[in-house]
C-alpha cells in the first residue's frame, strides 16, 4: 500500500515536468531564478520546484510589419514610409536576457534608422534608392541587434507616400515626359519617312539617269556600226573599181558623187578646187578627141534605100 502511494506520488510529481519541446522551437531554463541552460527540440524533464520554463523561443523567420513613419527628407519634404523586417532568433539566452520586448526595440530601432538615412536624401534620391536604403538598414539593424540574439535577414521599404501636392506634381511632371517622348517619336518617324522618301527619289533618279546613259550608248553604238559598215561598203567599193582598172576619169566622178553624197540633200555648198575641174576638162577633151574612155555608143549609120529595078518595075 505505502508502494503505491509513492508510485501515485512521484507520477504526481513527475508526470507535469517531463516537457517536449518541438522542432524549431528553444527553452529558457532556470535554476532558483538564475539561468541554468536551454533545451532544444526532444525530451525533457525539469526538476519539480527548483527549475522553471523562463521562455519559450521559435527559431523561425519572423517579419515585423512597421506602421508608417513621418521622415522628412534633405530638401524638408515630409512623407510616410512603413517598412518591413525580416529577422529570427539564433541565440535564446541573449534574446531573453539582452533586452526588455526585443521586438519593440527593433522596432523603434528601425524607425530611427530610417530617418537618420532619408534624411541625408533629397526626395528624387529617396524615391530612387530604395535598393540602397534596404542595404543599409539591413546592415546597421544586423550589427545593432547582434546582442540580442536576433539575426536581421533584410530589411524592405514597403511603401514611399509623399504629400499629396508632390505626387500632383509628379502626375504632371510624367505627363509631359510622356507627351515629350511621344513628340520626339513622331518628329522621329517623320524624318525616317523623309529620309526614305528622299533615298526613295534618289534611287529612281540614279536609276533613270543610268537608263538614259545605256540608251546613249547603244544608239551611239549603233551609229558608229552604222557608218563603219557604210564606210566599210564605199571602201569595198572602191576596191572593186581599182581592180576593174577603172581610168582617172572614173576616178573623178567618184570624187564628185562622194562630194554631193556628203551634202546629204541639204542647202550645202561644194567647192571644188580648180586643179580637180581643170583636171576633168582635160580629161572630157582628151577623151572626146581621141575616142578613149568614152564609153557611149554611137548613133547607128542610117540604112539606103534599095535602088529600084527598072526593068522590073
Amino acid at each position: 500500500m505505502l508502494v503505491l502511494i509513492i508510485l501515485i506520488v512521484l507520477f504526481i510529481i513527475i508526470i507535469p515536468n517531463v516537457r517536449v519541446v518541438p522542432q524549431a522551437t528553444e527553452y529558457v531554463i532556470e535554476f532558483l531564478g538564475k539561468y541554468k541552460t536551454t533545451w532544444d527540440a526532444g525530451l525533457h524533464v525539469k526538476i519539480p520546484l527548483l527549475e522553471k520554463i523562463s521562455k519559450r523561443i521559435t527559431l523561425k523567420e519572423q517579419v515585423l510589419d512597421s506602421p508608417p513613419q513621418p521622415v522628412i527628407t534633405k530638401d524638408n519634404v515630409t512623407m510616410r514610409i512603413d517598412t518591413v523586417v525580416y529577422f529570427h532568433i539564433y541565440d535564446a539566452k541573449l534574446y531573453t536576457y539582452g533586452v526588455v520586448n526585443p521586438i519593440n526595440a527593433l522596432e523603434n530601432l528601425t524607425a530611427t534608422t530610417l530617418r537618420n538615412l532619408v534624411g541625408e536624401l533629397e526626395l528624387d534620391g529617396t524615391l530612387t534608392s530604395r535598393d540602397t536604403i534596404n542595404g543599409k538598414m539591413t546592415a546597421i539593424l544586423d550589427e545593432a541587434t547582434d546582442k540580442w540574439g536576433i539575426k536581421v535577414n533584410r530589411v524592405e521599404l514597403k511603401n514611399i507616400i509623399p504629400p499629396e501636392e508632390i505626387q500632383n506634381a509628379m502626375e504632371k511632371q510624367m505627363k509631359a515626359e510622356r507627351d515629350r517622348r511621344e513628340t520626339l517619336l513622331q518628329a522621329e518617324g517623320h524624318k525616317a519617312a523623309a529620309i526614305t522618301r528622299a533615298e526613295g527619289d534618289k534611287q529612281a533618279m540614279i536609276l533613270a539617269a543610268e537608263g538614259e546613259r545605256d540608251a546613249r550608248i547603244a544608239r551611239a553604238e549603233g551609229e558608229a556600226r552604222a557608218i563603219y559598215l557604210s564606210k566599210k561598203a564605199e571602201a569595198d567599193g572602191l576596191i572593186a573599181l581599182k581592180e576593174a582598172g577603172v581610168d582617172a576619169a572614173v576616178l573623178e566622178l567618184k570624187k564628185y558623187e562622194a562630194l554631193v553624197n556628203m551634202s546629204n540633200g541639204t542647202a550645202a555648198k561644194l567647192i571644188i578646187p580648180t586643179d580637180a575641174v581643170n583636171t576633168v576638162t582635160n580629161n572630157a577633151i582628151f577623151s572626146e578627141t581621141t575616142g578613149l574612155g568614152d564609153n557611149t555608143k554611137s548613133a547607128p549609120k542610117p540604112v539606103k534605100a534599095p535602088k529600084k529595078d527598072e526593068c522590073c518595075d
